[in-house]
């Protein structure tokens, strides 16, 4: 249970069917989301308009196939030590937010190498990194398809790029239909294992309301990820620009549910639910994407502690580093109700690192606008 369930138990009658006119209302919203124009519309949908802030401890949308650029970055703490501070309710802390709300780790206070030393350390990590390239991108290859996309793609059309790389859409020569495509570049990644595990969750769970990929590919230093094409964009877009009424809230949270449900019964917890993680078909439907977060869960390891997800909607035990399981999900997805309710989290007003402190501090959060 959780904050999701609530609310479609108290209405259930008036969740909307998928595909029946009671799902016009939903669709209506997605195909004001489509007047816009598709590049500016497609952008927002499939990540590129702020791709990779540049810091280590950030993952942003180049280095998950995600789509943000709205509300805030993903974070994930490299090291255990950077939001140390935060758990023990310190004032300051190691890491601070730059101007775009991405977690940036403090400077490190070591004297760096002058002269032939320097030199000498920077070839030898240029040495190692050119190892982890290869490394990762033999790796890759392993879960991947072979042979060329472009002998079976046309038409490519750029809708989005960033620092990382870029989106197209094209069709497919052999069935006709639009598809997606994101081109990034491993060597620009921050944390390019973001890209390995999400290839791998999409390419084995599969479910109506997870965006679905059809094929990956590596083409040069490029991993080419072959989607489904959403034309209905992202939820953030219908949360900022308007207002949802309660069977709109209803069915989406209804088949936001569905692939959480699924999800944690093969022990895959999300971890980075959002309105930024979930796109829109055409005629309304809701599909679940952004899977570089996940993690496994088992008998023999069924909690985790990293320090996962994006600052306003995280769980207070996720903030603590406490021991967590796929219960956080249903409170991101809590938090997501009152993102369509009242158009933005919670604390939004703040810098991260103040609104994690009063996530982890304060009782959950209420609606503003209940009256709504």
């Amino acid at each position: 249970g959780g904050s999701g369930d609530m609310m479609l138990q108290k209405y259930p009658a008036k969740v909307s069917p998928v595909g029946s006119i009671a799902s016009r209302p939903l669709s209506q919203l997605s195909s004001h989301n489509m007047n816009k124009q598709p590049a500016q519309n497609s952008q927002n949908s499939y990540g590129v308009a702020e791709m990779n802030a540049g810091s280590p401890a950030t993952t942003s949308s180049g280095a998950g196939l995600t789509q943000h650029g709205h509300f805030g970055k993903p974070l994930e703490a490299v090291q255990s030590q950077s939001m140390h501070n935060l758990s023990k309710a310190a004032t300051g802390s190691s890491t601070s937010p730059d101007q775009n709300q991405n977690m940036k780790p403090a400077a490190s206070s070591g004297n760096l190498a002058v002269g032939q030393n320097a030199n000498a350390t920077q070839n030898k990590q240029n040495a190692d990194q050119r190892l982890t390239h290869e490394q990762f991108r033999t790796a890759l290859q392993m879960v991947v398809s072979r042979g060329d996309p472009r002998e079976n793609l046309a038409n490519f059309l750029k809708i989005g790029e960033g620092s990382t790389g870029t989106v197209c859409i094209a069709t497919d020569k052999k069935t006709n239909r639009q598809v997606a495509v994101k081109k990034m570049d491993l060597r620009k990644q921050q944390r390019r294992e973001l890209l390995f595990n999400e290839v791998v969750i999409m390419r084995d769970y599969h479910h109506p309301n997870i965006v679905e990929m059809y094929d990956s590919f590596l083409v040069d230093d490029e991993l080419w990820v072959v989607m489904e094409y959403l034309e209905g964009g992202a939820l953030t877009d219908i949360v900022t620009h308007s207002r949802m009424d309660e069977s709109q809230i209803a069915t989406v949270c209804s088949q936001c549910l569905k692939p959480l449900a699924y999800l944690h019964s093969q022990g895959v917890i999300h971890r980075d639910i959002k309105s930024d993680s979930i796109l829109l078909t055409a005629d309304g439907r809701v599909k679940l994407s952004d899977f570089g977060f996940c993690a496994q869960v088992s008998q023999e390891l069924p909690k985790r502690k990293s320090l996962v997800g994006t600052p306003y909607w995280m769980s207070p035990e996720v903030i603590s580093r406490l021991p967590y399981g796929p219960e956080v999900d249903i409170w991101s997805l809590g938090i997501m109700i009152i993102e369509m309710v009242d158009g933005e989290p919670p604390f939004f007003n703040e810098p991260p690192l103040q609104a994690m402190r009063r996530i982890r501090d304060m009782p959950p959060p209420k609606l503003k606008n209940s009256h709504k």
